[in-house]
């Protein structure tokens, strides 16, 4: 069951949401990265149901985060890579990996991946920076403010925000 667009709202995180589409999505975006191509290798990673499987790339598909290519003609079997657009949301998988393995340390459990740099094999992760000098932000100094493509309803949104201050 598909849950009402996000289409045409002003929010960007609403944009990145409608493309995606739910959680499974996010895992089988999750595998693509990792370098996974195939059906059943996907299938076997995520335990996702075929009907799910399938109605789930066919969206990832048409919202342009991956491709599906031929690799086999007898019988016709597809591999399934990223785009850039989807690329782009590597940010996002490991944003909600590394709050995960916040998350898991507070009940002593190791991170399952680790994110490197690729020369030096040295551990990377996220962090807030200002956009202009690279200064790094702790998040209790994060702020947000309406942006050129407000409107009515983020403006509104704000405006809770600055009542509760």
């Amino acid at each position: 069951m598909r849950s009402k667009s996000f289409e045409g709202m002003a929010c960007s995180i609403a944009t990145a949401l409608e493309a995606i589409g739910d959680r499974w999505a996010l895992l089988l975006l999750r595998d693509l990265m990792l370098g996974l191509r195939r059906y059943d290798d996907l299938k076997k990673s995520t335990g996702i149901t075929n009907a799910t499987l399938t109605d789930r790339l066919r969206q990832l598909e048409q919202s342009g985060l991956i491709e599906r290519r031929p690799y086999q003609s007898s019988p016709e079997r597809h591999e399934y890579l990223l785009t850039a657009r989807g690329r782009e949301l590597s940010l996002v998988i490991q944003a909600l990996a590394q709050v995960g393995d916040q998350w898991r340390g507070q009940s002593g459990e190791p991170a399952p991946l680790q994110f490197v740099r690729a020369g030096t094999g040295r551990p990377v992760r996220l962090a807030l920076v200002e956009q202009d000098t690279g200064e790094a932000v702790p998040l209790s100094e994060l702020r947000v403010q309406a942006g050129p493509g407000a409107d009515d309803l983020v403006r509104w949104r704000l405006s809770k925000l600055a009542g509760r201050a």
